[in-house]
């Protein structure tokens, strides 16, 4: 596995415990995402080293969470049927802060758009949803924290899944080996990826996505 990990609680104490930020694994150049599939689908992603298959799917959104333990709460640690694969994609920064580019928020805010027909037709034309949803810990408490996730569709998730993916890894193995010091109450234990507060310099996509500092 390509990803640093760190001790649970040495990340806690750098996280930020309110606001909405982009927590990922991030090196100069790239940053992680997570999704989780059947294992048929992550094993051909793996093997081939893009989203494709018999049984994926272009014709539907596919959510990317940079936040691993957001995705540990959605997938169940690799546990909830056809999440049983969890899968760590590596795609260059630049290639990520394009998708934002496009991200519309799922739910009507007042905070990102004035008008309800602006964010309508915003919603009708662009293939990026967001969502700030509440952190989870290690347990899948919430936290006050937010976290994104972004839903991608259309020619966009066409790009990320054939094109923008730098590399795919399978880290379920680490997922599962994680999850058994967690069941076994060994929290001093578990390692998470070492994940940090990602930074944007473009002022205004901050704004426009509600990215806090």
């Amino acid at each position: 596995m390509n990803i640093i990990t760190e001790f649970y609680t040495q990340g806690l104490e750098q996280w930020p415990k309110t606001g909405q930020h982009i927590l990922a694994h991030q090196t100069s150049e790239q940053i992680v995402v997570y999704q989780a599939y059947k294992k048929s689908i992550a094993n051909f992603a793996v093997a081939n080293q893009f989203l494709g298959g018999p049984e994926y799917s272009y014709n539907r959104m596919s959510w990317i969470k940079p936040n691993f333990l957001w995705m540990m709460y959605r997938c169940g640690w690799a546990a909830k049927e056809n999440q049983e694969s969890v899968l760590a994609l590596w795609i260059d920064k630049a290639d990520f802060e394009s998708i934002l580019n496009e991200a519309v928020i799922s739910s009507f805010n007042p905070q990102y758009h004035e008008r309800h027909d602006q964010w309508r037709a915003d919603l009708e034309q662009k293939a990026v949803r967001m969502q700030w949803d509440p952190d989870h810990d290690a347990y899948g408490n919430k936290q006050e924290c937010r976290a994104i996730q972004l839903g991608l569709k259309d020619d966009v998730l066409k790009n990320f899944g054939k094109k923008q993916i730098r590399k795919i890894e399978d880290v379920t193995e680490f997922v599962k080996e994680q999850k058994q010091l967690l069941d076994a109450g060994k929290l001093n234990e578990l390692q998470v990826p070492v994940e940090r507060v990602y930074r944007i310099g473009n002022e205004g996509l901050n704004k426009r996505i509600g990215l806090d500092f």
